[in-house]
């Protein structure tokens, strides 16, 4: 099986991947709904709808966030807030996808993360609403920098499996129809001298769903 073909499966639901079930579970979920609506008329759903249709599976799932976060507060980027874990080798990420049109697209970025990166990948755990706000909450393995990133290590390293730098810090795969975007040297720390991508921003375009 090819690469794409691969990752397609994982994407619709038929494949597996590191930590994927839940993801596509509420991925499923949405697609369902979607389906329905799209039977009887051609329409697409905006993030604030798809928001409630989350909200809906939350709510029968009982998939709430319920712990306390404000006194294990670490910082936060354009995207999302961290917080420590009960357990030192983990982190919870609040992040309520603001780098993307719908939650579909943040689930399928997940997905692609944990395939691409499995040491490092995301559990969702929950979402929690958040000054009015739905986040999803995920956990992730923590990473210590030991050293600064070296962003030509990055593009180096990327280059060598498909990905074009296209401007900055963002990134096209051609073959795959995948957009990899915001690699700077925070999303991508560097461990005793080996690159970790600890937040990758994934988008799928057409030609990923085009058969190869």
């Amino acid at each position: 099986m090819s690469l794409k073909n691969e990752l397609q499966n994982i994407i619709s639901g038929n494949g597996q991947v590191r930590h994927g079930e839940t993801i596509q579970t509420i991925s499923a979920y949405l697609r369902g709904k979607k389906n329905a609506v799209s039977n009887v008329k051609e329409t697409k759903f905006s993030k604030d709808e798809e928001t409630k249709i989350l909200i809906d599976y939350v709510e029968q799932a009982n998939f709430w966030y319920v712990s306390e976060l404000a006194a294990k507060y670490i910082g936060e980027g354009a995207e999302q807030k961290i917080y420590e874990h009960l357990d030192p080798d983990f982190v919870i990420k609040v992040n309520d996808g603001i780098f993307y049109k719908c939650w579909s697209d943040y689930l399928n970025n997940l997905l692609l993360h944990n395939y691409f990166f499995p040491h490092l990948a995301y559990e969702l755990i929950g979402f929690k609403l958040y000054e009015g706000t739905l986040h999803a909450v995920v956990m992730q393995p923590f990473v210590k920098a030991t050293e600064s990133t070296n962003l030509e290590n990055v593009k180096d390293f990327l280059s060598a499996n498909g990905f074009i730098n296209k401007k900055d810090n963002d990134y096209f795969h051609p073959d795959l129809g995948i957009i990899l975007e915001d690699l700077h040297d925070e999303n991508v720390l560097t461990n005793e001298g080996v690159l970790q991508f600890i937040d990758t921003v994934f988008f799928l375009t057409e030609k990923f769903y085009q058969p190869e």
